[in-house]
């Protein structure tokens, strides 16, 4: 049997902390939390607007992270590598760099999107995405590109130094929410861009709204390292409580 790595992504607790003063509830808390029920990593997703994690948000993590690195927990920090810097937001690659994540996952999300909805389309984004790929390897931090389930653009992820994609899961999750043949369609689109990812000597993740139900499908998925779910993960909490709830993702990322 072996294990996906299941990274809890935070976002939603700090969405939910920032809708009053203070620190309540604590995203490191949190995080504590989850380490302490067996989690694989932490996941993050700052944004420009800071409308859930915040730069102190990323530092405290990271510091909590290296607390257990006897542990091999992995901390990923996720975002739009373009966008600007703003107020006490350094920017992406510059907060990484700052952090030493063990990832960075690059996506193309902007402030007027509700949340990433979309890979890349490297033909149009690719010459500028290669310099802050080689920036964030040379400081020793593993580079996920966040991706459509395209063969061709999957290639030039290759090409440009990606060590991983991660295969955006929104439409796998809005198939099988449909019917079974929609969502195991959108499946075997993904398991092929994963075998080529693997051919092409690059690790697969996956995310964006993977839950209990179809992770009993998609953790079927050739050669997946690892899921990063937050949403759905936050929804279960509020009715089977976090640590009931860590417990069933961990059991379903189980293959």
């Amino acid at each position: 049997m072996s294990q996906i790595s299941l990274s809890v992504n935070l976002n939603k607790i700090a969405l939910l902390r920032n809708s009053r003063d203070g620190d309540f509830p604590s995203v490191v808390e949190f995080g504590k939390r989850s380490i302490a029920a067996g989690v694989q990593g932490l996941t993050v997703h700052p944004r420009p607007d800071q409308r859930h994690i915040r730069p102190h948000d990323v530092r405290e993590l990271a510091d909590l992270v290296r607390q257990h690195a006897a542990q091999h927990l992995e901390f990923n920090i996720e975002g739009n590598p373009f966008a600007p810097a703003r107020d006490d937001y350094p920017g992406l690659v510059e907060l990484a760099i700052e952090t030493q994540p063990h990832q960075c996952t690059l996506v193309p999300d902007s402030d007027a999107q509700k949340t990433s909805d979309h890979g890349f389309d490297l033909n149009e984004s690719g010459d500028k995405l290669q310099p802050l790929i080689t920036r964030l390897k040379n400081a020793g931090i593993r580079v996920s590109l966040f991706m459509d389930p395209d063969l061709a653009q999957i290639e030039l992820a290759a090409k440009l130094g990606a060590d991983r994609i991660e295969l955006y899961t929104g439409p796998f999750a809005h198939g099988f929410a449909e019917s079974g043949d929609a969502g195991q369609a959108v499946f075997d689109a993904h398991s092929k861009a994963a075998l080529r990812a693997t051919e092409l000597g690059m690790g697969v993740n996956a995310g964006h709204d993977l839950n209990l139900d179809n992770m009993q499908l998609y953790n079927q998925l050739p050669g997946l390292l690892e899921v990063s779910i937050g949403h759905a993960l936050t929804v279960d909490a509020l009715l089977m409580g976090f640590d009931n709830t860590i417990a069933a993702y961990l059991a379903v990322c189980r293959t």
